[in-house]
């Protein structure tokens, strides 16, 4: 494996370094300041990332986007990961970038028309709507919701919650229990059997369309709505995300990464006890660590990267990443908090923002715990080998 950047891939990094730097965060203040504003930021980045030829990173020439491989889009996503509006300025979020891998693969041609076409160009937003009350999340066999059959089409029945960007969203990937098995449907915002409970007061802020809360009652929906076959919503589902799990991993990168610039810029500069904060050696080994598991967690996930880029499913390495990124960025966040005293829980810089929004990550997608418990069973049962 050569880790070694070709010239193409380090100009296009260091040009979304300076749009991130020279266009994004300089929008962070107004962000957390109206949090009701991220809308309407997102489209006026999305708009100077088109300008600049940065848009859609993650998809292919023909579908109007960059045409990177997997290990490109690693390093092009950490970069715009160092700020949480990045990711978004370049239509690379979560839930969208995933629901475009997803329709590009499975759709139909109408479908793509339909949906994929105005999402690739950041007119709309989508959900993905599989989480339930007591039912589908970690575990998507137990889910509840139901698709009936009538006529030559359906009738969704269920609730939905923890549907992100739910609110504003045009479309949402539905999966429910039809006679064949767990099947995707692509439900519109204004079906009339679709409704919008209520966006859910949670820790995380910075979500554009937060996240949401569906009833779906009497939902009908033609035989057109099904997305790829009727049975295979959750082979289809698992197409989505083990690619999904490990972009999640590439923004939140940026994070742990850009929160530690902020700790060591303010450990230089900050006098304590008569000299710099730097230079005192618990400051020194809290930095070292964080550097060692930033590290750690990109190896890992340009390793995943470069296995998807030989067309290998990446199910057993994405379990992996999912657990240490996450983990590693978060406590990657916390040391710089720790560093940075008053100033980091303050949001006079986005550390305790970051905190915030990272914390979440160690759950959705599946919580460590059940990955880990994935890991373990597939390297006792299979004979994998560490």
């Amino acid at each position: 494996m050569d880790f070694s950047l070709n010239r193409e891939t380090e100009a296009l990094r260091e040009r979304v370094r300076a749009f991130i730097e020279e266009a994004v965060i300089p929008q962070e203040a107004e962000a957390a300041r109206e949090p009701g504003h991220l809308e309407a930021l997102t489209q006026a980045l999305q708009r100077e990332a088109k300008a600049r030829g940065l848009f859609l990173p993650h998809m292919p020439k023909a579908l109007g986007g960059l045409g990177l491989s997997w290990t490109q889009t690693a390093v092009i996503l950490e970069e715009a990961g160092r700020s949480l509006l990045g990711p978004r300025a370049l239509n690379a979020a979560a839930p969208d970038e995933g629901n475009m891998h997803l329709l590009h693969k499975v759709a139909s041609p109408e479908q793509k028309r339909r949906y994929l076409e105005p999402l690739l160009a950041g007119e709309v937003r989508s959900g993905f709507a599989m989480t339930e009350p007591m039912g589908a999340g970690a575990d998507p066999t137990l889910l509840q919701a139901t698709a009936r059959r009538k006529g030559r089409g359906f009738v969704l029945s269920g609730r939905k919650w923890f549907t992100t960007g739910a609110e504003g969203a045009a479309f949402f990937l539905v999966l429910a229990r039809a006679e064949e098995g767990p099947t995707l449907f692509l439900v519109d915002r204004d079906n009339p059997g679709l409704r919008l409970v209520r966006t859910i007061p949670t820790m995380d802020r910075w979500t554009v369309g937060g996240h949401g809360e569906l009833l779906l009652e009497g939902c009908e929906v033609g035989e057109e709505a099904v997305l790829g076959e009727v049975g295979k919503g959750f082979e289809y589902a698992e197409l989505r995300l083990d690619p999904a799990r490990l972009t999640h991993c590439m923004r939140w990168l940026g994070v742990g990464v850009r929160a530690t610039e902020l700790a060591q810029a303010y450990a230089l500069k900050r006098d304590s006890f008569g000299k710099k904060l730097a230079e005192h050696q618990g400051v020194q080994f809290m930095v070292a660590d964080s550097h060692i598991e930033l590290h750690a967690a990109r190896l890992m996930v340009w390793h995943a990267a470069w296995k998807l880029d030989r067309g290998e499913r990446i199910r057993h390495e994405a379990s992996m990443a999912k657990v240490y990124v996450a983990e590693a960025v978060g406590r990657a966040v916390d040391r710089a908090v720790q560093i940075t005293g008053a100033l980091g829980i303050s949001e006079d810089i986005p550390l305790s923002i970051f905190y915030r929004e990272v914390r979440p990550f160690r759950i959705y997608d599946g919580p460590s715990e059940v990955h880990r418990a994935s890991v373990g069973k597939r390297a006792l049962f299979k004979g994998l080998r560490p």
